[in-house]
């Protein structure tokens, strides 16, 4: 019953509701004692003979008066206690939605989408179900059957209620026994349907990926042994759940054996009457309710007791990167001042940069070069705060980036990653997503810069067009361009473009890179490229080697140092010249 405990916060968020729920079920439960007493009476009437058609009518209207009374008392616990449940329901899911927008990379990289999301649905209705079913067996269940029980002892025989309540015990013993059993093999149920909730999502995402490798066999081959992982788990949780009912219902006959035999007993010694032990014999049916809902109680406690641990060991997950005390919430802007000595990775041991150092003025481009694992998309993640820096500082504004709130620091970049990532909405929505008061023109014109416009225009819907999940009906070029199209409608301090040029060519480029110069004179704006055209009109550019800047200056005075800059330089030249040798043949 731990759970219960747990949820203590909820019950008293809910108080006013659980309280009339719970009142009016019981209300109930008392009203329902009320016709085995009636049938009781009508069955001595009639082997009596005084039963008359005016009592009889009063039976009957007494019971109809009793139907529309708990109707209507049914109705309202149920609207009660359920509606109380699926608003539970509703908070657990807020709750670690902000908790997982909260969370740094390092975090997603140790979960896999399947189970979380398997969290957010799974677990969740079984911690409602708790909230809802549970609380509804354990008031009924405990409250009725102790009603019942007294209401047999004292109405009629408390010696006939002692006999038939000599199995109950078996009920309690067993019930808790597979509990244990049913929390253990539910959470391992849970488990198994997350992983075949990532599998499911995995594949899906990377069905091309997949069919181009001609791959489909073996990976149906994989979602079957998960599913059957899965069928195999919940089997386990259904032979426990198959337990309890035959054991309440051989509980249930030796009572009625023991109270049918002892009855007849006391009949003929005319201690009670055949109405008395049929009015007995319905209160003994009454309690095979309150004890299949103690068997249901243990089923829905343990299942929601092991999806809630699930659920508060995902919410205790330590979030990283937090604002620090008194941070300001205006947006950065001005000089971007780095002075890195040494960054670490968490879980790692060796560092990924090492003495970076540089300062950009407002209104400046600085470009970034270096090899795959050079270290340029992790000095990006320290200006996004992504991660906090080990050893160093930077400073926008004049003021430690750890100085702002995340909300105000992030509010003030326009980011354009390496993987684009497009929601499946249209082109407009997903233009727009990065500042939703936007006007149509201020959309428009992001567009134009991005030199995607045209290309949007010649869509059948165009801006009206649906890009498909994460963009897959579009060109890389076009994500690339609408990705970037995002990012300028914010009309952020800092615009950093992380490779986001790649998928484009030349002189696509070259029209991007003019229109940025044209209307981000007084921003500043970060560019890492493999490809130097994208750079070499920067300002200052970093050349960047196993975490460390080896070379920095201008596009010329790289060239002049004839380091690596210009060797990448002129492999590049190299390269073009055999494209265009190949184009002109």
């Amino acid at each position: 019953m731990g759970v219960f405990k747990k949820l203590a916060w909820f019950f008293a968020m809910r108080k006013w509701q659980y309280s009339f729920g719970v009142l009016m079920l019981m209300l109930v439960t008392i009203l329902m004692l009320l016709p085995p007493k009636i049938i009781g009476a009508i069955t001595d009437a009639i082997a009596e003979h005084t039963l008359t058609r005016t009592m009889l009518w009063q039976y009957i209207g007494a019971l109809a008066v009793l139907a529309i009374v708990v109707y209507i008392l049914r109705y309202y616990w149920r609207l009660f206690v359920f509606g109380s449940a699926n608003y539970l329901a509703q908070v657990l899911r807020e709750k670690l939605f902000r908790h997982f927008t909260r969370m740094n990379p390092t975090f997603y990289q140790k979960k896999r989408v399947g189970d979380l999301m398997a969290h957010a649905t799974n677990d969740i209705s079984a911690v409602q179900n708790t909230a809802g079913g549970g609380v509804l067996t354990l008031v009924d269940s405990l409250f009725s059957g102790t009603l019942v029980i007294l209401m047999m002892a004292i109405t009629i025989d408390w010696r006939l209620t002692l006999l038939a309540l000599i199995p109950m015990p078996i009920v309690a013993l067993s019930t808790q026994y597979y509990g244990k059993l049913l929390h253990k093999r539910f959470g391992g149920a849970q488990q198994a349907f997350s992983a075949l909730n990532d599998k499911t999502q995995e594949s899906i995402t990377g069905m091309k990926v997949i069919k181009t490798f001609g791959q489909e066999q073996q990976d149906i081959a994989d979602f079957r042994a998960k599913s059957e992982t899965v069928v195999h788990e919940n089997i386990r949780v259904a032979k426990i759940d198959a337990l309890f009912d035959p054991t309440i219902n051989i509980v249930i006959a030796l009572s009625y054996l023991i109270s049918l035999s002892y009855g007849a007993k006391l009949i003929t010694e005319e201690q009670i009457t055949v109405g008395d032990l049929i009015a007995f014999t319905t209160y003994l049916g009454m309690l095979i309710w309150p004890m299949l809902a103690l068997g249901l109680l243990f089923n829905i406690v343990e299942r929601g007791s092991a999806s809630y641990d699930r659920i508060e060991a995902l919410l205790e997950e330590p979030v990283d990167i937090v604002n620090a005390q008194h941070a300001s919430t205006t947006k950065p802007s001005g000089d971007l001042s780095v002075a890195l000595t040494s960054f670490t990775f968490p879980n790692a041991t060796k560092p990924v940069l090492r003495d970076i150092s540089f300062t950009i003025q407002a209104g400046q481009t600085l470009g970034i070069v270096g090899k795959t694992g050079a270290g340029k998309s992790a000095l990006l993640k320290l200006l996004l705060r992504e991660y906090d820096v080990n050893d160093g500082d930077i400073l926008f504004g004049g003021k430690s980036i750890q100085q702002y709130t995340i909300q105000a620091l992030r509010e003030s970049i326009g980011y354009v990653p390496q993987e684009h990532f497009l929601f499946s909405a249209s082109i407009y929505d997903n233009i727009a997503f990065a500042n939703p008061q936007a006007s149509q023109d201020d959309v428009y014109k992001a567009a134009q810069l991005a030199h995607i416009h045209e290309d949007i225009l010649r869509l059948p819907q165009r801006y009206d067009t649906l890009v498909g999940e994460r963009g897959v009906s579009l060109s890389g070029g076009q994500r690339q361009r609408i990705s970037i199209a995002r990012a300028l409608l914010m009309t952020p301090e800092l615009l950093i473009l992380d490779d986001s040029l790649s998928a484009v060519d030349a002189k696509t480029e070259e029209a991007i890179l003019q229109a940025l110069k044209s209307v981000r004179q007084q921003a500043t704006t970060i560019i890492t490229s493999h490809r130097l055209s994208a750079i070499q009109h920067a300002h200052h550019i970093l050349v960047l080697h196993e975490g460390r800047v080896v070379e920095q200056g201008t596009h010329a005075q790289l060239l002049a140092l004839h380091g690596v800059y210009a060797e990448m330089y002129r492999l590049q030249q190299l390269e073009q010249i055999v494209e265009q040798g190949g184009d002109s043949a």
